[in-house]
Parts: C-alpha cells; sequence; structure tokens
C-alpha cells in the first residue's frame, strides 16, 4: 500500500469519526431540548427557592419589608431563647419514635398475610390499599377528628360495652396517640413496597427450610426478614423523612393542643411564617430540619450495615 492510499484511509477515518462526534452531539442536544422544561421548573421551583430560604436563614423578613442581615442571630434565638423549639422538637421524635416503628410492622403483616394464593386477593388488595390513597388528605382529618373527640364515633362503640370515654384528641396525654394512630393507618404504600419484597424472595428457600424441619416463625426470623431487609431499610428511611414533615393531620385535628402536646416541628414552622411572618426564623427552622432528617439518614446508613442484607454481597452484611 503507497503512502497516498495510507493517507486517504486515515483521512476517512478521521471524517467517520467527526460524523459520528456531531451526530452523538445532535442526540444530546435534542435529549437536552427534551427535558428542558423539567430542567428549567427545577431549577426556578426548586433550586432557587432553596438558595431563597438559606439566604432569608440569615435575615429578619417580614414580607413586608426587604430583608435585614442579621447573622447567625436566628439560629442563636432558636437554639438559646424559644421554648417552642424544644416543645415541638420533642413533640415529633416522640412521634417519630411511635409512629415509624408501628406503621412498619402492620404493614409488613398485611403484606405478608395478602403474599398468598387466594381467589379475589386482587379485590382484597385494592380495598386495602385504597384509604392510603385518601389517607393525608384534609377529609380525612376532618373525619379522625369527629370520631375521637368526646361525642365521636369511636366513644359511641364504646359506650355498647358500657366502657365511658374520652376526649381523645382534647386530652393531653391521648392527643399525640390519635395522630400516631392516624400515621399508622396510612400504611398502604408501605404495605405495597413489602409485597413487592415477598414476591422477589425464592420459594426454593422456603421449600428447603420445610425439609429441615423448619417453623414458620424460624422461616420468618431467617428467610423473610433477611430477604426483605433491603426493602425495610427503605421504607424506614422514607417513613423517618415523611414521620418528620408531618404537619396536616396536627393542623386539622389538633392544631398543635392540648397544652402544645401535639405541636410537631412543620406545625411551628408554619406558624413562624404564617401567622408571625417571620420568614427568616422560619427559615431558619426549615434549615435546621434538613440537617436533622440528613443526620437520621446518615446514621440509617452507617447502623445498616449490621443488619441489611444485600443478595449480590455473597452472604455478607453491607
Amino acid at each position: 500500500m503507497n503512502a497516498e492510499a495510507v493517507v486517504n484511509k486515515r483521512t476517512d477515518a478521521k471524517l467517520r469519526l467527526t460524523k459520528k462526534k456531531l451526530k452523538g452531539s445532535n442526540d444530546n442536544l435534542a435529549g437536552y431540548i427534551f427535558i428542558s422544561p423539567w430542567l428549567i421548573g427545577f431549577l426556578l421551583l426548586t433550586v432557587w427557592p432553596i438558595i431563597q430560604s438559606f439566604y432569608l436563614s440569615f435575615t429578619e423578613y417580614s414580607l413586608l419589608e426587604a430583608p435585614t442581615w442579621t447573622g447567625m442571630d436566628n439560629y442563636k434565638n432558636i437554639f438559646t431563647n424559644d421554648t417552642d423549639f424544644t416543645t415541638s422538637l420533642k413533640v415529633t421524635f416522640i412521634f417519630v419514635l411511635f409512629s415509624v416503628p408501628l406503621k412498619l410492622f402492620f404493614s409488613l403483616m398485611v403484606a405478608i398475610m395478602l403474599n398468598k394464593n387466594v381467589k379475589g386477593m386482587n379485590l382484597y388488595r385494592t380495598a386495602i390499599y385504597f384509604p392510603s390513597l385518601i389517607g393525608g388528605s384534609i377529609a380525612v382529618s376532618a373525619l379522625w377528628r369527629n370520631m375521637f373527640n368526646l361525642n365521636g364515633y369511636f366513644n359511641h362503640v364504646l359506650a355498647w360495652f358500657g366502657i365511658e370515654g374520652v376526649g381523645w384528641i382534647t386530652n393531653p396525654h391521648t392527643s399525640l396517640g390519635t395522630l400516631i394512630l392516624l400515621n399508622t393507618w396510612q400504611f398502604g404504600s408501605t404495605m405495597v413496597i413489602f409485597l413487592a419484597g415477598l414476591k422477589q424472595i425464592p420459594n426454593e428457600l422456603y421449600e428447603s427450610a420445610s425439609v429441615d424441619g423448619a417453623t414458620g416463625i424460624r422461616k420468618f426470623f431467617h428467610i423473610t426478614l433477611p430477604m426483605l431487609s433491603p426493602v425495610m431499610f427503605f421504607n424506614l428511611v422514607l417513613g423517618i423523612i415523611g414521620s418528620f414533615q408531618m404537619f396536616t393531620s396536627a393542623f386539622i385535628i389538633t392544631q398543635g393542643g392540648p397544652i402544645n402536646s401535639t405541636y410537631m416541628y412543620a406545625l411551628f414552622l408554619y406558624d413562624k411564617a404564617f401567622k408571625h411572618y417571620q420568614m427568616g426564623y422560619a427559615s431558619a427552622l426549615a434549615w435546621i430540619l434538613l440537617v436533622i432528617v440528613a443526620l437520621m439518614t446518615v446514621i440509617n446508613f452507617m447502623v445498616s450495615r449490621y443488619w441489611v442484607f444485600y443478595e449480590t454481597d455473597g452472604g455478607k452484611h453491607k
């Protein structure tokens, strides 16, 4: 092959490579054009408000006047002078501590019951999941308030058995329990995720355990729970994040009362922002909540290596 042919071959190869790069660039451009509406909305409606909130957390801002830079004053007041901050944080942690495990437990138990080959099971699954579609709505919160007030439906049922009920949402000892019960009742989405995880467990594991004489309880603790641990970890993280943000139920049912027994952190933040118009203060509260949730998530990820089992790890915990 002469020198001219070699040069021509290299030139053709470079031209083909250039055309391929241009084609790839055009494909990328088309992709960016298609996602541009979402990207613009994300930048304007999510990223920019987050940046603005971070800035406002260092200011005094009432919506009626321009923000005034105050530095760390909002954070200092929150941690040193605001008793409502500690009260709301305590109530929220108690709510998370009880509601998340209860929700995980009941959703897992229901998922196990629904993971059966029974005629009409799809109808049962739909009926059980349906309340979760409306569980966080204002209407359900209003219904819950009517169920558990002094003259509510729950006390009427107790009266049939000769039991005198109390005002469950007006009693500071039971009011938070009604919110925990409502949050536990909204287990549909968590249950569906558990059900999907149960479908992925090979039946061969249960068959082998049965041959070895394992009981149902041993199968549950030695097969079901380990194989479901990644799904449980996922539901745990989502449950904690969602519980820290709980607002609608406390706002509609109890308004934070009685005696601040249901004064959730999100409700406290709302009051500062939209009742007292302390937007800078509320922004600082929002960022503190973000840090708390982030720390809880990091702790969960750190602890997960001791109890979450991944099949791809060759039988080891990650």
